[in-house]
């Protein structure tokens, strides 16, 4: 029971900024844009979450700082491809490969520190219970986060006016501008909401995950992530199944290592990254599954009647 318990305990905690970043991904993709720059505003918001907790000793202000570095990064993004309609799959590439060597260059000082971690929440006799105890009342507030996030998103997108107004901008975002629906406020609305989110799945990994700071920490989340939304056709429920699968790939390649099973460990490390590209290959086997949820304006530029 207490090897089921741990295993559990370190799916959830892998699977938690996939799907923090995964969803906020979503919602950008709803409106119509693609930002393949999760991985760098991941990584900003780590090593900026870890700066800030660490100089003030606080947690709390460290996420909100994370969030608020990943929503500027992105507001970044937006001015580049929505105001000066830039390629998008280009200047995302650019802002992953600016995060990277930013957060480098900020965080040099820090690395080896010690970091401030985000203590778990206690429920007295809930938090106790067996099994169910620490997974579903001894969580971290992060952790809990992300779970509103997905019943929040799932929610806004399929049972508001608003959520409706979003998405018909990505699937045409001509029509909606006909209708006098403002196309450019409303997906600056949904990057600024991506950059956010992806700011606080990288302060989990700095306060939460691993309590300290590393270049390149998110080592590649941000694309899983990307991957993610894909592999979920765009439904934030399906996003949440699939981050805790990507999550247990993970957790079971560092049992099989631990377990000695004689595979090579490099081979066993590629295992969630290999997981992502199998899944891709299976999807675009599927077109029609995958034309039928796919916003019809993503990535393309728009540029409103003067």
């Amino acid at each position: 029971m207490g090897m089921l318990e741990a295993i559990l305990l370190t799916i959830a905690t892998a699977a938690t900024p996939l799907l923090i970043a995964a969803m906020g991904e979503l919602v950008v993709e709803r409106s119509g844009v693609l930002n393949l720059g999760v991985e760098g505003m991941m990584v900003m918001g780590a090593v900026t979450g870890f700066v800030v907790a660490y100089s003030t000793g606080s947690p709390w202000l460290g996420m909100i700082a994370a969030v608020l570095m990943g929503a500027a990064f992105s507001l970044l993004f937006g001015f580049l491809t929505l105001t000066l309609v830039t390629n998008q799959v280009a200047t995302g590439l650019a802002l992953t490969l600016l995060g990277l060597g930013l957060s480098g260059m900020m965080g040099r000082s820090f690395v080896g520190l010690p970091g401030v971690k985000m203590s778990a929440i206690y429920i007295p006799g809930l938090s106790d219970l067996p099994l169910v105890g620490k997974l579903v009342f001894g969580q971290d507030p992060i952790f809990y986060i992300s779970i509103a996030l997905v019943i929040g998103v799932s929610y806004f997108l399929f049972r508001t006016r608003a959520g409706l107004t979003l998405r018909s901008v990505g699937d045409s975002h001509k029509s909606a501008h006909a209708l006098g629906i403002k196309v450019i406020a409303i997906r600056y609305a949904a990057v600024t909401f991506g950059g956010a989110c992806a700011g606080l799945a990288g302060a989990y990994l700095s306060l939460v995950y691993v309590p300290q700071w590393v270049e390149n920490m998110t080592a590649g989340r941000g694309w899983i992530a990307l991957a993610l939304v894909v592999f979920a056709s765009w439904r934030p429920w399906r996003v949440l199944a699939g981050a805790y699968l990507f999550g247990a790939v993970t957790i079971g390649q560092l049992h099989a290592q631990a377990l000695g099973l004689g595979i090579p460990s490099q081979l066993l490390s590629a295992l969630p990254y290999l997981a992502t590209i199998l899944v891709l290959v299976l999807i675009s086997r599927n077109r029609r599954l995958t034309m039928m949820n796919t916003p019809a304006s993503l990535g393309q530029p728009f540029v409103p009647d003067r």
